[in-house]
């Protein structure tokens, strides 16, 4: 991506900003509300800990090595090629999963707004997806100034609908329908949910467009982990007391929709649903490019396919492009809600394990933080495989199956399509 103006730190913050809560707020919070009960705001909070924990590591190693590929590229500077390779098509497929749950999102809010029906979200996920292929196609465009407009718009309506309910307080809708409530509970939404949280990563792969990058990368990353953290905090409070737990995880999909119709009757709802549709759809938009990029410099070291370095006219991985946004809309259309989130989560938290292993072993940065980011990502790596044996044993061995995959399967195909050419 080419820019005649470096990316500066509000920039930057918009860009982490924008990347997380793009479908991150609107996509989970039912969800982790149906886990945590009352504690829902306090698994954010476990969660955004990791998160901080892991964009200090992703920093210390970009840095480090003067690149942003991420978690790819900081193994194999490494010369952990195989490590390198599994992490990918993890990564890749946590993208391509969460752009699922991007497109899924945007089908409930918009279908909810219009009274569609069940059938909507399902078919206006795929569309979406197939509409952002050919869009892809042509190419990457400078969007910085938009992207800070879209933040600002998200973070207000966001804003409005928490303080409303905060300033309307009813703390008994809290509890409302919520079912038993833990700390224990909130870990285990903490690792349910954690794909709220990995979209400032994509920032690390512009990396080269950033200005005096060693001290406004880190500076970005860390402040917006925070703001999202607050946010999300304050989003789950005042949703939960306008409309009730109860209602929230009956409708987890379109929860803020519900609250913002609860605040401010059908203006509320338009805004809301506006807000998650342009938050979803330029989180679509920006996860697909970004993993076709992703995709063609795996392939680029043959760690993937030949075919997913293949480019176009416009120097775009075309046929990266199209795999990926046909695979996602696959998945919208046959996976359930819960467990695509659960899936990107998983994924996420592995990939943010490894990065801050990596970082702790290489000695980037401080141990004790790294080190701590290790510790936290393997301990919500635990607490979702555990929670998913005990809630849903059948996801949990589709799960580990697509790890069989990866790291079993991986090697053969690719020394299938070597033998080939």
């Amino acid at each position: 991506m080419s820019r005649t103006k470096k990316l500066g730190l509000q920039a930057c913050c918009a860009m982490a900003i924008g990347g997380m809560i793009g479908g991150g707020i609107f996509s989970t919070l039912g969800v982790v509300i149906e886990i945590a009960g009352t504690y829902a705001w306090l698994s954010f909070v476990f969660a955004g800990l990791i998160a901080l924990l892991s964009g200090y590591s992703y920093c210390q190693l970009a840095l480090r090595y003067h690149e942003g590929g991420g978690a790819f590229t900081y193994l194999w500077e490494e010369k952990h090629h195989t490590a390198a390779g599994n992490l990918a098509w993890v990564l890749i497929l946590g993208y391509v999963v969460t752009n699922a749950v991007y497109a899924f999102t945007f089908g409930e809010y918009v279908g909810y707004l219009l009274d569609l029906g069940p059938w909507f979200p399902r078919v206006s996920s795929i569309a979406l997806l197939l509409l952002f292929v050919p869009l892809n196609l042509r190419g990457a465009a400078d969007s910085s100034i938009v992207e800070i407009i879209l933040v600002w718009f998200k973070l207000v309506v966001l804003t409005l609908v928490a303080a409303y309910g905060l300033l309307t307080w009813s703390p008994e809708m809290l509890a409302q329908g919520a079912g038993a409530s833990s700390p224990l509970g909130a870990l285990y939404g903490a690792a349910t949910i954690f794909m709220a949280y990995e979209g400032f990563q994509l920032l690390l792969y512009d990396y080269d467009d950033i200005e005096d990058v060693e001290r406004t990368l880190p500076r970005a990353v860390l402040a917006s982990v925070i703001v999202v953290v607050a946010v999300y905090v304050l989003v789950s409070i005042g949703t939960t007391s306008l409309v009730g737990a109860e209602r929230i995880i009956q409708q987890k999909e379109v929860a803020i929709a519900l609250a913002g119709e609860a605040a401010f009757g059908t203006f509320g709802l338009v805004l809301v649903t506006i807000a998650a549709a342009f938050s979803t759809g330029s989180a679509v938009n920006s996860t697909l490019f970004a993993t076709a990029r992703l995709g063609k410099i795996v392939s680029n070291h043959k760690q993937l396919p030949r075919f997913f370095s293949h480019t176009n006219s416009h120097d775009v991985p075309d046929h990266a492009v199209i795999a990926l946004g046909m695979s996602a809309a696959l998945l919208s259309a046959i996976g359930s809600f819960s467990s695509l989130v659960e899936a990107a989560s998983l994924a996420f938290l592995v990939t943010f394990t490894v990065v801050n292993s990596v970082a702790f072993l290489e000695h980037a940065g401080h141990r004790t933080l790294t080190g701590c980011g290790v510790i936290c990502g393997i301990g919500a790596v635990g607490a979702l495989c555990w929670r998913l044996a005990h809630t849903a044993p059948a996801s949990l061995v589709v799960l580990a199956g697509t790890a069989l995959v990866v790291f079993v399967g991986r090697p053969l195909v690719l020394n299938a399509l070597s033998r080939a050419r």
